[in-house]
């Protein structure tokens, strides 16, 4: 094994899962004393997606998972980390990872969660990079999921017609190639 360090990292797939149910502004504007017009030109948001009620945030991670997966070539056993960057999980534990885990059937990976809010998933690449370039692990599927329509108080008009629900997600892998890697800007 090369020295720890010596490797680079890649975001070498991506993968995104929207729940098909959506909000508009226009729905906002029946539930609390808000318009499109007030939404769109503070926060620029016309529509939001939100998870069905038997939706997880698991099952959400785990679509745009496997969506990532395809993208980068590889099975769920090939996968050796999974980091869940969330702060909508499943419960308070095992880790929503740890779901996303066993409904991938992904049985070589370590998994845990991350909880940072809008920056869990930076973190999430962030850490799953120093995993990668020690190498520790060949590869990492790095999740960023959230449900937060369950948790949104809906006769809050400041925050409500911020929030929706969805997941995104990359698979970093081991590269040795030149001077790629993961750029911070």
């Amino acid at each position: 094994m090369p020295h720890p360090g010596s490797y680079n990292a890649v975001i070498s797939g991506t993968g995104s899962y929207a729940p098909p149910k959506t909000l508009s502004n226009e729905d906002f504007a029946k539930m609390v004393d808000t318009s499109d017009e007030w939404i769109t030109t503070r926060t620029g948001i016309k529509v939001r997606h939100i998870a069905a009620d038997n939706e997880t945030t698991a099952q959400l991670a785990t679509e745009a998972a496997g969506k990532a997966l395809t993208d980068a070539g590889l099975e769920a056993t090939d996968i050796e980390l999974i980091i869940v960057a969330t702060i909508t999980p499943e419960m308070v534990f095992p880790s929503t990872a740890c779901f996303v885990q066993d409904m991938l059937g992904a049985v070589n990976a370590w998994a845990f969660d991350l909880s940072a809010a809008c920056s869990g998933f930076v973190y999430g690449i962030a850490t799953a990079r120093e995993f990668v370039t020690s190498g520790r692990y060949k590869n990492a599927l790095v999740i960023g999921a959230e449900t937060l329509s369950k948790i949104t108080d809906y006769a809050d008009r400041a925050s409500c017609v911020l929030f929706g629900d969805g997941a995104g997600a990359v698979v970093v892998e081991r590269s040795q190639d030149g001077p790629l890697g993961i750029i911070y800007s």
